[in-house]
C-alpha cells in the first residue's frame, strides 16, 4: 500500500515561506492554501504543510513550537537527480534568504548539501548513485 506523506511546519511569515521555497522550484496547491496554511508539493505522494505558527499550534496546545535556533525538530532530505542539481537547489536556497548549513557530505556513490529555510528547518538534497551503492555495502 502507497502512503501519502504531509510533513508539518510551522513559519513566521507564510508569504516569504511562499515565496523562498517558490524560488526553489516548489509549486503550491492552491485547494489547501489560506492566509493560514499551504500545502507544498514535493511530489506525486509528499507534501509539507508550512502553516503560520498560530495554525500549528492549534494542532500542538499544549506542546510549545520548537526554537529552531536551539534545537532541531526534524530534518527533511530529498534527493536530487545529480550532484549538480543538488549544489543549483542549495546555492538557490541561499540565494533566496536561507543559509548554507553544512560542507558538503561527499561519499563517492552518495552526495548531500543541507540549507536552513527562512525559520531555520533544515533541509537536505541528497544524490545517490544507486548501483555504486549496491557495490558498497
Amino acid at each position: 500500500m502507497s502512503r501519502m506523506m504531509f510533513v508539518n511546519l510551522p513559519v513566521s511569515d507564510l508569504g516569504k515561506s511562499i515565496e523562498f521555497f517558490s524560488r526553489l522550484g516548489f509549486e503550491f496547491n492552491p485547494q489547501f492554501t489560506d492566509d493560514t496554511a499551504t500545502c507544498m508539493i514535493i511530489g506525486e505522494s509528499n507534501f509539507v504543510m508550512l502553516l503560520t505558527r498560530e495554525k500549528f499550534s492549534s494542532f500542538t496546545p499544549d506542546l510549545e513550537i520548537c526554537d529552531t535556533g536551539k534545537s532541531t525538530e526534524v530534518l527533511v532530505c530529498l534527493s536530487a537527480e545529480s550532484r549538480a542539481e543538488v549544489d543549483a537547489l542549495i546555492d538557490k536556497a541561499v540565494a533566496a534568504g536561507g543559509s548554507s548549513y553544512r560542507e558538503a557530505q561527499d561519499y563517492g556513490f552518495m552526495y548531500g548539501r543541507a540549507f536552513r529555510d527562512l525559520d531555520g528547518h533544515i533541509w537536505e538534497f541528497m544524490w545517490m548513485d544507486m548501483a555504486a551503492a549496491q557495490q558498497a555495502s
